[in-house]
């Protein structure tokens, strides 16, 4: 008995040992995560502060599962299992759940209801027939927080719905009493702001700025609900901007608010972490949390670079108002928005609604222009109000801005059967349909062609075309390009506007006086990433405008926004009805053909050096374009692409789903999702397609969007082609130690590479 009590415990020892291994080895590897972001990060003094003050350390992301696509918001774990919410019980279990996440991650920790508000009314005015309240709530230990309140009341004798919204917003309440709204306005706005006294009162909690005014929000409806002239079944809050995010958060966690508008709410509001970061130019995690940093959770800065292991995103924060009504408005080209983004969180936040029998309780708003709001906008919020409310009937029509995956399939009427392409990896490179091996340039040649087949077949049936080579009518009209933030040039710098391709308006940068002198200078044509509110300028960025900074390097940049961004997003809207059997990405790249006609016809430019520059979604264009094309000179894709044949779902990154069926740019290879090794083409053929002409592919270390060890794989077999033709220097291969973006530290890099590249 004694030998089996000591061999239980050398067991014990052995364990605790063995755990305290495992913990230590644990401990140091984020420890050495936490280092690499301080070190590459832009610096945040916040953050930093934060990060000594509670010794916090980012989790261990490599034990964490990679997320892709949007978290499905009717999952959950139950009892280890994961089961899908099928009942309006399940979802409350759910919802809770959730909102204990959004609390670790996104919005902190908050006392509960103090229980006891009372309010102090400091004046009563009439004005125009409404009734002007000005009010002092007191609650907490104490009575100790104080919180300013406006009550507007029109005239009648009630009870009436309420509009909540903050101080700055006054206008909107103002909009709202004509329609016979009581008007709450309270300090919870950059304005006035009431809250942030609340740290001292509550000092246990790790609130954020916007949680604090979203918290505050609810005492007000702790007041209004004491009033007989208030119809307790018919609250509506609203805000804009930043007061969109919080508003979102305010609806979220208190059920009394029965309907939200969500105000071009942006990152941290309506838009997702996924899917509007910094790789699509967007106010993402980075920003917010640096410019910001009192808004969200310090924590949440842990995964700039890697939000697809964020265990949650914005859409379930939405998806916690089901089944109570939510709009969500935004504008076309808002900088601080993606609509595609938004869409895309309408569609999933849906999937709560829908089984919920509260569908026509959601719905997306699409307003023309950027940030701004006008009166047309507050009375159409108040349209939607009263339609929930049931006061009166408006039509809000289920609208989408960009082609979905099950439209083109009902569209097009493809079917494709995987099972009719073998199965191949990227070791193909050098040996023909039947089997042969590729032995010489002359054999490479009839090679290509194959290639080049199935490319073609993969971007589907292009129209008829015919060449044009540039024009002054239907260039940009200068609200335009003042709306997105390219009307002029900058110091140094010339531009000329003109029209080209099937009657698109496109800009030349150069550097002044370039056009008058006798040298012809190298061109770039500047293929931007998915930037569907901005296009071809980047909303948010550090550093130069990549157009401009490459003009002041000496060339000449055509830069335009590719379909689907910017000022074209109307013309993807019913691209698929009207071209069946095409592709966004084969438009992308007859667009970018195109260019390069334009660009040979401009006197200054040196034909022989047209080169294309694309990060993300341009570098996919950008290889594409110059595979087909022998007139390109050169090509650099940034964090352009994974090859299709190794994006296994265990990868994480879901490449291929992303452009056949999210972003619908080669819907044909939707069909290869989960069979992607079958695809019949891949870019290890894309790269070799364009020797010997130079390629810098550039594949940051950490990449959410494609996998580093499989691009290497893919670059090593492309450079096969390059030593068969003597030219295997001219393949570079750049793994910047960074996550995914297109940094002015990169920039500066690329711009010095690719001006070597054209004998600068």
């Amino acid at each position: 008995m004694k030998a089996i009590r000591v061999s239980y415990v050398l067991l014990l020892l052995v364990g605790y040992f063995v755990f305290a291994c495992c913990h230590a080895e644990d401990v140091q590897k984020r420890k050495g995560s936490l280092e690499w972001m301080l070190r590459t990060f832009p610096k945040s003094p916040p953050w930093e502060e934060w990060l000594q003050k509670t010794g916090e350390l980012p989790p261990d992301f490599d034990a964490l599962p990679s997320v892709p696509g949007l978290p499905d918001p009717l999952l959950m774990d139950d009892g280890g299992k994961q089961v899908t919410v099928k009942t309006p019980q399940q979802w409350l279990a759910r919802r809770q759940r959730l909102l204990r996440m959004f609390e670790r991650y996104v919005i902190g920790t908050y006392p509960p209801s103090p229980g006891n508000v009372r309010g102090e009314l400091l004046s009563t005015r009439e004005e125009e027939g409404a009734t002007v309240q000005d009010i002092e709530l007191q609650f907490g230990p104490d009575h100790r927080a104080k919180l300013w309140m406006q009550l507007i009341v029109p005239k009648g004798e009630g009870p009436f719905p309420v509009f909540i919204t903050q101080h700055n917003h006054r206008g909107w309440a103002l909009v709202a009493v004509s329609r016979g709204y009581i008007g709450c306005v309270y300090a919870g706005a950059d304005s006035r702001d009431d809250t942030g006294a609340f740290v001292s009162v509550w000092p246990d909690y790790d609130w954020t700025k916007l949680t604090r005014r979203a918290w505050a929000a609810s005492r007000c409806i702790d007041y209004l609900y004491a009033l007989p002239i208030v119809d307790r079944r018919k609250i509506g809050m609203t805000g804009h901007s930043r007061n969109g995010k919080m508003s979102i958060i305010a609806a979220a966690l208190d059920e009394r608010i029965t309907a939200v508008i969500s105000s071009s709410s942006g990152a941290g509001g309506a838009c997702t972490y996924r899917f509007f970061s910094e790789a699509q130019f967007g106010e993402g995690i980075e920003l917010i949390t640096r410019v910001f940093p009192d808004w969200l959770h310090p924590r949440l800065r842990f995964f700039v670079g890697r939000e697809h292991k964020l265990p949650l995103d914005q859409h379930e924060l939405l998806a916690c108002v089901a089944p109570r009504a939510c709009l969500i408005s935004t504008a076309l080209n808002d900088n601080v928005e993606s609509t595609w983004d938004i869409q895309q969180t309408y569609l999933s936040v849906k999937r709560v609604y829908e089984p919920l029998g509260a569908a026509e309780r959601l719905r997306v708003r699409w307003r023309y222009g950027t940030h701004e709001t006008k009166p047309d906008d507050i009375e159409a919020y108040l349209d939607w109000l009263d339609t929930q409310f049931g006061r009166k009937k408006y039509d809000f029509p289920e609208k989408f801005l960009h082609p979905r995956y099950e439209e083109w399939l009902n569209l097009s009427g493809e079917e494709i059967n995987p099972r009719d392409f073998p199965e191949k990896g990227i070791d193909d490179l050098l040996r023909t349909a039947d089997g042969a091996v590729v032995s010489s340039p002359d054999e490479w040649n009839a090679r290509r062609g194959e290639i080049i087949k199935w490319i073609v077949w993969a971007l589907g049936e292009a129209p008829s075309a015919a060449m044009n080579p540039g024009g002054s009518y239907g260039t940009e009209p200068n609200y335009g390009s003042m709306m997105l933030s390219r009307h002029g040039a900058a110091q140094g710098i010339a531009k000329i506007q003109l029209n080209f391709g099937n009657y698109i308006a496109g800009d030349v940068y150069f550097p002044s006086g370039a056009d008058r002198g006798e040298k012809k200078l190298p061109a770039v044509i500047w293929l931007h990433p998915h930037s569907f509110s901005n296009g071809y300028v980047a909303g948010y960025r550090r550093g130069e405008h990549a157009h401009l900074a490459l003009a002041r390097e000496g060339f000449v940049v055509f830069a335009y926004d590719q379909i689907g961004n910017g000022s074209r997003i109307g013309e993807a809207t019913r691209f698929y009805q009207r071209h069946g059997h095409w592709s966004l990405l084969g438009k992308m790249i007859a667009d970018a053909r195109a260019a390069v006609d334009v660009l040979e016809s401009l006197p200054y430019v040196d034909k022989e050096r047209i080169y294309l520059l694309g990060y993300s979604l341009g570098g996919i264009v950008a290889l594409h374009t110059a595979a087909l094309d022998r007139r390109i000179a050169g090509v650099v894709s940034i964090a352009g692409f994974t090859p299709m044949r190794l994006d296994a779902p265990e990868e994480g990154t879901a490449f291929v789903e992303n452009v056949s069926r999210r972003h619908v740019l080669q819907p044909c290879l939707g069909a290869f999702v989960s069979g992607e090794r079958r695809i019949p083409y891949d870019y290890h053929e894309v790269l070799a397609l364009i020797a010997p002409r130079p390629v810098l592919v550039v594949a940051p270390k950490y990449d959410r969007e494609n996998n580093l060890s499989d691009v290497t794989a893919c670059v090593v077999e492309a450079r096969k082609v390059y030593e068969m033709l003597g030219a295997s220097e001219k393949l570079l291969f750049h793994v910047p130690d960074d996550y995914n973006r297109y940094s002015p530290e990169l920039q500066k890099e690329i711009n010095a590479k690719l001006k070597s590249m054209a004998g600068g």
